[in-house]
């Protein structure tokens, strides 16, 4: 009986730091201590060592994460923020949260990335923050981006929730602009085993700032200085991302040679598979293609017992909650949510799974 390729098997990745997360488990159960606590305080020191900043803020999930550094900044009603057109929900609800007004950009049909040669029309004297994404793990063209910021005097919050240990010209993301925010989402290339969030940035204010959001608004028990919320990383997840952490190069790059080869398998098909910037360095949180007749391909995979998934099948101006945002024309992000399509992609899977995913896809798409 053939077995189920999964898009995604956490449980195999898991199992090969058990042995650590366990002891990470019993750590804090030992402890007493659940929230805010020395897990948290040692994690957050590690990942922004890690990522090549002053400062990580755990929060309780990327979300937040993008939404109080927005709120940091002083960005809110009446104010633009220039987001993807290309890209997970998310991104635009953190901009929505704060009051602002999410302003689209199309993406480079190649990297799928905001196309920094389009952001420049897209600004006016309401524009405050560029929120550029990496994804599928590919950063975005940060120069040109940052570029264009410094001459309108722009905020730049990196959206890096799908990026944790990518590189742009062999700096970490997370580190490329005045801030970013990240996912510890389990899927993610550095997952939880629940929801998790966290901010970079090298800014002292702005890390005070979100330390203050997190936690109703307080730095001293029941002494609130600010507008405050309930989103804290909690120690049981910061204890098993400290483990995660200390893999996730070692699982990139086996992530890394999965792309490859399926890149090299599938250089005969019809399909458009990842193109990567020479001064870019993927996480590969996501391999995705494109296929001129997606839907019949990916029934074709599940008939064949090989999972996948579409990022993303309704781009965000098109959902029922940004309605005013339907008379946009962005022809480029309904392209590809009408094509792409995620293959499995996941630490341990091994070279016949490889194999037999591309091997069904060559016996339609060749």
């Amino acid at each position: 009986m053939i077995e189920t390729i999964p898009f995604l098997s956490l449980s195999r990745q898991n199992e090969s730091i058990r042995a650590s997360l366990d002891q990470a488990y019993r750590r804090v159960m030992d402890s007493g201590w659940f929230i805010l606590g020395s897990e948290l305080e040692a994690f957050e020191h590690e990942f922004a060592v890690y990522s090549e900043v002053k400062h990580c803020v755990g929060v309780g999930n990327g979300l937040d994460a993008l939404h109080f550094l927005l709120l940091a900044y002083g960005i809110g009603k009446g104010d633009e923020v220039i987001v993807p057109s290309n890209t997970f929900i998310a991104t635009w609800l953190a901009v929505s949260q704060s009051g602002a007004i999410p302003v689209p950009v199309e993406p480079n049909i190649e990297s799928y990335n905001i196309d920094p040669r389009l952001i420049e029309a897209a600004i006016t004297s309401r524009t405050r923050c560029i929120m550029p994404v990496h994804l599928y793990g590919q950063p975005a063209d940060m120069d040109a981006i940052n570029a264009i910021a410094k001459k309108y005097n722009l905020i730049v919050i990196e959206d890096a929730a799908q990026s944790q240990g990518a590189l742009y010209k062999n700096k970490k993301t997370g580190s490329l602009g005045d801030a970013s925010g990240t996912s510890f989402y389990p899927g993610k290339n550095l997952g939880a085993l629940g929801d998790g969030g966290a901010i970079l940035t090298n800014d002292d204010a702005v890390a005070d700032k979100v330390k203050k959001f997190r936690n109703y608004g307080s730095s001293m028990k029941y002494h609130h200085e600010s507008l405050g919320f309930n989103s804290r990383l909690d120690e049981m997840q910061a204890a098993f991302l400290r483990i995660k952490l200390q893999v996730l190069d070692e699982w990139n790059n086996a992530r890394s040679n999965i792309a490859k080869k399926y890149t090299n398998l599938l250089k005969s098909s019809k399909l458009v598979t990842p193109s990567i910037s020479d001064s870019a360095q993927s996480a590969w949180h996501l391999y995705v293609i494109r296929s001129l007749n997606r839907d019949k391909l990916k029934d074709y995979l599940a008939q064949h017992k090989i999972s996948t998934v579409i990022h993303y099948p309704i781009p965000p101006h098109l959902q029922n909650y940004y309605q005013e945002f339907n008379k946009y024309h962005l022809p480029i992000a309904e392209k590809l949510a009408k094509e792409v399509l995620s293959l499995p992609l996941f630490y341990s899977m091994n070279e016949a799974e490889i194999e037999r995913v591309a091997k069904t896809i060559l016996d339609i798409e060749s």
